[in-house]
């Protein structure tokens, strides 16, 4: 329950920053709780955040993806004291019996509901608190490219794809990268109420509530390499999507019998043949919606996704969004800006 803003004290936050991660996986979250700070303090209240971003490693450094490396005035295990919100940033997938990193787990296996009041992730945290068994039986996400990793690495753990971040107790995780901000935006309304959450979100021009789901970002078919059964089919079905297909089709070109193409299809990929053509008539869609002005129903048609109230449901069943929320959320940025004089679409 939430306590009286008057009456609150300043909470300690502790962003491990770990090697190998995006800027935003910490930077995003601490800049939230900065800027909270700042919105705190414009209605009188001192009752903020005190952030610290520490390292995993003793040496107190930490390697970035964009080359700079950042030197902390701490490393995690130098923290003794009580922590209000731990936030594991991004994950460098170090196996924990690495010297380095063998402390750093140690510690974390430590912090639970007695010593850390919330304990979270962005992207590729959840495998180190998946490591650390903190999330055993816990809902938890992570990045969807990681997803199944994550599912894979530790069957106890119940992975969820879509959600940008989520709750399971005092244990929060989030999706890729900018969801870390989603989610420390929450934190905030937990602790402070709406109209803090909502002030911090206009500084920062961001959502308070980011419309949308994982599902929407991630690609619904994985890349095949040109010898696997499903690009060779792939290539052939990108010319007939339009068409009423049957699997039948799909066999014959391929040279083989229905049955046996259907087996080995599903072998290889772990879907029927048929799912495979619903999600790739998906995947033709979104890049007509992201790419061009063609209108919802001449695009239905040209994917073979029947009518709007078809290509409708069928975005629904697997984006968790319509074909027009989609149009408006993922159309190029450039046309929209009133930059399409930009935008090559058929390089000469």
């Amino acid at each position: 329950m939430n306590e009286g803003i008057g009456h609150r004290k300043r909470k300690q936050v502790i962003i491990v920053a770990m090697t190998g991660n995006m800027l935003l996986d910490f930077a995003g979250p601490t800049d939230v709780f900065f800027n909270a700070n700042k919105c705190l303090l414009d209605c009188g209240i001192d009752a903020g955040y005190d952030v610290l971003v520490v390292a995993a490693a003793a040496d107190k450094k930490v390697d970035t993806e964009t080359g700079m490396t950042i030197v902390c005035q701490h490393a995690a295990m130098d923290i003794k004291t009580p922590i209000d919100t731990l936030i594991i940033a991004g994950n460098d997938f170090r196996e924990a019996r690495e010297p380095a990193l063998i402390d750093f787990f140690a510690w974390l296996s430590a912090r639970d509901q007695h010593n850390t009041r919330r304990i979270a992730s962005v992207c590729g945290g959840a495998f180190a608190l998946a490591k650390a068994g903190i999330l055993n039986g816990r809902r938890a996400t992570t990045h969807w490219e990681l997803s199944e990793k994550l599912r894979e690495s530790y069957p106890a753990v119940r992975v969820d794809t879509n959600p940008l971040f989520t709750n399971d107790g005092h244990v929060y995780t989030s999706a890729g990268v900018s969801s870390g901000i989603d989610l420390a935006l929450a934190l905030v309304e937990q602790d402070h109420g709406k109209d803090v959450a909502i002030r911090v979100a206009r500084k920062i021009v961001f959502y308070l509530r980011r419309p949308g789901f994982q599902a929407q970002f991630g690609n619904l078919l994985p890349v095949y390499a040109h010898e696997h059964i499903a690009h060779k089919a792939q290539t052939w079905l990108s010319e007939h999507l339009h068409e009423k297909l049957d699997i039948s089709q799909v066999a014959d070109h391929m040279h083989m019998s229905t049955r046996h193409f259907t087996r080995v299809f599903h072998q290889q990929t772990g879907m029927p043949p048929a799912k495979f053509i619903e999600k790739l008539r998906i995947e033709t869609a979104r890049k007509f919606l992201e790419d061009t002005d063609i209108p919802l129903e001449r695009i239905a048609e040209q994917c073979g996704l029947g009518g709007l109230v078809s290509m409708r449901r069928t975005f629904l069943r697997h984006l968790l969004t319509t074909p027009s929320d989609y149009r408006r959320s993922f159309r190029t940025s450039l046309k929209d800006a009133g930059m399409s004089d930009l935008l090559v679409l058929h390089p000469s």
